[in-house]
Order: structure tokens, then sequence, then C-alpha cells
């Protein structure tokens, strides 16, 4: 319990009520779509500083800068990274590498895609490959629907393997203290099993009807990926300080840095890199470039649902909620932790028109905190954190509102002419994610219990 005093709630309302009730405003709001979703969370925020439930001081303490500057770090590196072509040019030369085989170029482009998510961050990782494999499939005269489909379920699956790759990671990582490490070796072996079972029926469904003739697939092999690199002094730049962000992250335990220093050092090292020695005038127009790489509205969302959610903590509602969950799994941790990663996936793919399931994330992370002291201490809840991480990131692949990642790959697949359906793209994509969670119980299960 977070409880410093009880609050003065405006009216004299009881706070637990007039928390509750923002929180599910927030919700229906952010729902709805008819505010962007930074204005509805940040407003709510302030209506809980003003309605008397938090200070401003306690409010601050509820935001996780930790997340906040690892996204926004990630965010400016990889937006000065991406000038340089880099990414491109992985994706042609990949193609390449199987002689133009439109099978095995849905093979290898799904590779990049998840390894690109889990060292990056999957939303960025579609914004780079999904172009490139629209240009391929084009080339190829193959429909692009199959390569775009399976690329959602890759940038879901790698995201889900590291702390960075995917922002519901970021926020259990940051909350619960667990390294870039606890990630890779925890939920890494599991996304290398379900990448190649989720390829299956996507082979079964498409795959053998892939075939394009010899001179598409000779205009591919001539496709030169050394004319994707349009910057090498950026491009060696940029490879250096994503080296040494990646190895700053697998270290951060030891030299005892949290990843938000290691991600904003990056960024502001490579800031530096970009703009000697340029003019002041120059230096000011690349520094404005890379900022405007930022999501802002992704950042202030994040800022104004922390404040709401810890605003509704604090009146010990979660709490409340949280032994609820406990009455019903009969307090037994395996029935508890597999509980949380079913209600996490299906609450990702159903109820994420709420645009990703962060503020599913957001709110579950202090109702499992509240469970430590049935469980016997917060090392005992890791099996559930593991639960929770796996749900939200593979629930994604769900629906196509069940991640930001999906909705930008849309997006592209839209504006060239091959529009990816709601309901079509949720009738193949539900079992399919159903499947994924299957063996996750299975491994959460032989895994820790």
């Amino acid at each position: 319990m977070h409880n410093i005093h009880q609050p003065d709630v405006i009216f004299g309302l009881d706070p637990l009520w007039f928390a509750g009730a923002l929180f599910v405003f927030t919700y229906a709001m952010i729902l709805t779509e008819r505010l962007n979703r930074a204005v509805v969370s940040l407003t709510m925020a302030c209506l809980m500083i003003l309605g008397g439930v938090l200070t401003q001081e306690a409010a601050f303490q509820g935001v996780d800068f930790n997340t906040l500057g690892l996204l926004t770090g990630m965010m400016i590196i990889v937006g000065i990274t991406k000038d340089s072509g880099v990414f491109q040019y992985l994706a042609i030369w990949s193609a390449k590498r199987v002689n133009a085989d439109p099978w095995g170029i849905l093979v290898t482009l799904v590779l990049v895609t998840a390894i690109l998510s889990a060292l990056l961050d999957n939303v960025t990782t579609v914004l780079l490959i999904a172009p490139v494999t629209l240009l391929i499939t084009d080339a190829l005269k193959v429909n692009a629907y199959p390569y775009l489909f399976a690329e959602i379920f890759a940038s879901n699956i790698g995201g889900t393997a590291t702390l960075i790759g995917d922002p519901p990671n970021i926020m259990i990582g940051s909350a619960v203290g667990l390294s870039f490490n606890d990630f890779l070796f925890n939920l890494a072996p599991l996304s290398l099993i379900v990448l190649p079972l989720t390829l299956i029926p996507i082979y079964l469904i498409w795959g053998r009807k892939l075939v394009a003739d010899p001179q598409s697939r000779q205009q591919v092999m001539n496709y030169r990926e050394a004319d994707a690199i349009t910057d090498p002094r950026l491009l060696k730049q940029s490879m250096l300080v994503l080296v040494l962000v990646m190895a700053g992250f697998i270290l951060a335990h030891d030299i005892g840095q949290q990843p938000a220093t290691i991600a904003m050092f990056g960024a502001a090292v490579l800031l530096i890199l970009i703009n000697l020695p340029k003019s002041p005038s120059e230096q000011s127009k690349r520094v404005h470039k890379a900022f405007c790489e930022v999501e802002w509205i992704t950042i202030f969302f994040f800022i104004g649902l922390f404040i709401v959610v810890y605003g509704v903590e604090t009146t010990g509602l979660l709490e409340m909620m949280a032994n609820q969950v406990l009455d019903l799994t009969g307090g037994d941790k395996p029935t508890t932790a597999i509980a949380i990663l079913w209600v996490s996936a299906v609450a990702s793919a159903v109820a994420s028109a709420v645009v990703d399931n962060i503020p599913f994330v957001a709110t579950m992370i202090p109702l499992i905190e509240n469970m430590e002291v049935t469980f016997g201490g917060p090392e005992e809840l890791a099996p559930l954190w593991w639960s929770l991480a796996l749900g939200s990131c593979l629930g994604g692949n769900g629906s196509l509102v069940g991640a930001s990642a999906n909705l930008i790959v849309a997006g592209f697949a839209e504006r060239a002419g091959q529009p990816i359906r709601f309901l079509p793209f949720m009738l193949m994509a539900f079992p399919l994610m159903l499947m994924s969670i299957l063996v996750s119980s299975i491994y959460i299960y032989l895994r820790y219990f």
C-alpha cells in the first residue's frame, strides 16, 4: 500500500470511488477513440490531482521515468540510424540469399523482422521492413498479404524476447527491476519455439501458392543492396552506438546502470557524432529532426496513464482486485500464473482497440505486486511477471488492433492498395495467437513449476 495519507477528495467524495470512476472513464474514452489517447490520459491525470486523489509530488512518484527514458532514447537512436539505409540493405540482402524464391523470402523477412524487433523494438522494425516487403512482392508479382501477415506475427514474437522489444516488457522490467539478460534468459527460448511453429500454418495456407516467374525473380536479384546505403559515414557512427548500447543493456546489472540511462547516453553520443563539425544552424536542424523521430504522443500517453493508475493504486482499489483474483485461483501459484497469461493474451487481442496492450499492463503491474505477501516475497512473483509479459506481447497478434506494430503494417498495406481487413485478419490471427499461448502455458508450467 502506497497510501501516504487519506486524500481529501473534492466534494468529500470517497477517494476509492472517485479514482475508480476516473479510471473507468479513461478506458472508455480511449476505447471510443473520439479524442486522441494522449489527450485523454493527460486530462484524466490532471483530474486525479485537481480532484485531490494525488498531490503533484505524489503524481510524479507514479511516473516511471525509466520506461520513458528508454523509449525516448531508443526512438532517437533508431530514428537517426534509419537514415543510413541499413535496414533496407538487410531486407534486400536477405531476399537475394534465397535466390528470390517467394517462400524463402517470406522466411528470411520473418527472421529479419523478429531479430530487429528483439534488438530495436517492434514498431520501428515494421516501419522499416514493410515498405521493402511491398517493393519486393511487387517485383515478384506475388500477393503481399501473406508476407505482411507473417511480419506482424514475427514483430510481436521477436519483441517478446527482450527487455526493449515491446513496451509491455519495458514497463514490467522497469517496475520490477528485471534486466535485459533476465528477459533474454527467460523469454527468448520461447520465442525461438513459437516462431517456427507459427510458420507451419502460414506455409500450409499460403506457402505453396507463392510462385514467381523467372523474370520477376531476376528483377529482385538485380537489386543492388549497396545502393540502399545512402550515408556510409552515418552507418558507421550509428552501428558503433547501437553496438555499445546493446553491450550496455547486457552489462547493465554489472555496471549498476538503468536501461534508460544507457539508451539516453547512446542517443546523446549519436547526436554529438552527427553534429560535429557542423555549423550551429545546421546542428539545430539535425537535432530538431532527430527529436521529431520520437513518438511524443506515446510518451505523453504513458505519462498520463502512469499517474491515473498510480492514483487508483493509492486508494487500495488494485489491492482489492488482486485479492479477488487470488480468491478465484485459490492462491495457487501455477493456476494464478496461467490465468494471468490467458487473461492478458485475450485482453491484449480483444480489448486493445485501446490502441495497445499498454493500459492493461500498466494496471496489472501493481495488481501483481500486491500478491507478493500471499506468495512469500517479490522473488516468488517471477513466473507471474513472465506470464504477463508473454500474454500481453503474444496476445497482440490476436487482432489488428492488438499492438501498434500491427496497425503500422496495415497502414502500409492500405497505401499500397492491398488492405488488411479487421475481420479476415482476426479469423486467421486469433487461432494462431491462441496456439502460441497454449505453447506458452506448457512452457511456463514446465519451466517454473
